[in-house]
């Protein structure tokens, strides 16, 4: 069992496509994220929603609406998103099962209960270091990471099917027909 959603995973991979070149924010719609990636356009909607809630995204306006960055994707780290998302999660719920010892006859001595269980506060340290590594991570680092690792043509070709989708809506809201030029495929 995951310690986060998918949400989370939905909603890092949507914050990525809404960075564009060299790091400033692109637009884009709830419906084409969903279309892009293929998740659940219901499901992204209600991630969107806390991402929104959370300032990290801001709805735009107009017959091309959608979402794009809140802020800078170089102050949008990890965390954030994770706690958007998902909320603060503990990844551990200690039971204080130590001073339950059958050896104790069920009055279990006081330095047993004494100070912080050892447990817990390795737990807790555990805790502290990840979200320490989530929030060093920023939206930015991983569009670059991705940047280096897809062929340029990549974005090229997310820019066109986005811009595509973006003037098929426009044109369906005035009666115009668009003939399609990109496939994503090639």
């Amino acid at each position: 069992m995951s310690l986060y959603s998918a949400g989370v995973e939905y909603g890092i991979h949507c914050l990525l496509f809404l960075v564009g070149n060299g790091g400033d924010s692109r637009e884009a719609s709830v419906r084409d994220l969903a279309d892009l990636q293929g998740v659940p356009q219901d499901y992204l909607a209600k991630i969107f929603t806390k991402l929104a809630k959370a300032n990290l995204v801001v709805a735009t306006e107009g017959m091309r609406g959608g979402f794009k960055l809140a802020r800078p994707a170089d102050e949008i780290t990890l965390l954030d998103i994770v706690n958007a998302i998902d909320g603060r999660k503990s990844i551990f719920d200690c039971r204080e099962i130590r001073g339950r010892c059958a050896v104790f006859n069920g009055a279990p001595p006081e330095w047993a209960l004494d100070g912080l269980c050892a447990i817990n506060g390795a737990m807790m340290v555990a805790q502290k270091r990840m979200e320490e590594a989530l929030a060093q991570q920023t939206i930015l680092d991983i569009a670059r990471k991705f940047g280096r690792k897809a062929p340029p043509e990549f974005g090229v070709k997310v820019e066109s099917w986005m811009t595509e989708r973006r003037e098929r809506k426009s044109a369906a809201q005035t009666g115009e027909q668009i003939i399609p030029t990109t496939n994503l495929s090639d």
